[in-house]
């Protein structure tokens, strides 16, 4: 079941490095449900800003897909496929199954996290019993779930002015794992935990330090602690000497 699941990923709308973009959202077959849904169609909202900035919640992955076309998509890599003497390699799917008296029934689950790489990044968590449907319901969630964040220069040792990090230290939990973004030079890079650069990196940060405490071998409460810290981006209030002086950009400054 492992190897047809690696042939599904690299030979469908993943490229080799994973990530993947929509195979196209078709405006006219979408009818909206929602007052935001049709205010987008009917050409009234034609920024999502208008909506993230107003705290409005997303209820129609369309919308997104209308607003941000260029969004791409990844799963991450939370499950571990089967190997010999209880190892195995590192799996975009975390497989489990229930014992029933008509035998084995597996469930697939999957994290994907979807960004446009300029300041937009949602996570969702999608469970199924087959991959395809698990992929679908993580994708949608995600989209559900953008969130904008602020990116600056917050380094001592860098003082820039543009937005290749973040502005200040943030700070998120989940359950008993616990992340922490620190704001890094030029050249640093994404100096963390390997799935929790992909949020990053969908996020548009390209130069921070991070810090994990917990139990951080599961990787999910990882990978959320992480989204919650950048939630605090967004939620966190500056002055405007602190956006000219580190050179925020993004989110809601007042």
């Amino acid at each position: 079941m492992v190897k047809k699941d690696k042939k599904f990923r690299n030979k469908e709308d993943h490229t080799e490095s994973g990530i993947s973009k929509d195979k196209g959202f078709d405006r006219d077959a979408w009818k909206p449900k929602t007052e935001i849904g049709r205010k987008v169609k009917a050409g009234e909202i034609t920024n999502i800003d208008e909506i993230l900035d107003k705290g409005l919640k997303i209820l129609e992955s369309e919308i997104v897909d209308m607003l941000l076309p260029d969004l791409q998509v990844d799963l991450m890599e939370v499950g571990q496929s089967k190997g010999k003497f209880g190892g195995g390699k590192k799996s975009i799917w975390r497989q489990t199954q229930k014992k029933s008296k008509e035998g084995n029934k597996p469930s697939f689950a999957t994290i994907a996290v979807c960004g446009n790489g300029n300041g937009y990044v949602g996570i969702g968590f999608g469970k199924a019993k087959e991959t395809v449907p698990a992929r679908e319901k993580a994708t949608r969630k995600a989209k559900l779930n953008l969130i904008k964040i602020k990116r600056g220069c917050g380094s001592w040792e860098c003082g820039c002015g543009q937005s290749h990090s973040i502005p200040f230290t943030i700070e998120g939990k989940c359950s008993s794992a616990t992340f922490k973004i620190m704001p890094a030079p030029k050249g640093t890079r994404l100096s963390m935990e390997k799935e929790c650069q992909k949020l990053l990196k969908m996020a548009g940060v390209k130069d921070v330090y991070g810090k994990t405490r917990g139990q951080t071998r599961t990787k999910l409460n990882v990978v959320y602690a992480c989204f919650e810290a950048l939630k605090k981006l967004s939620q966190t209030k500056v002055k405007p000497t602190q956006i000219a002086r580190m050179g925020i950009v993004g989110g809601r400054n007042e």
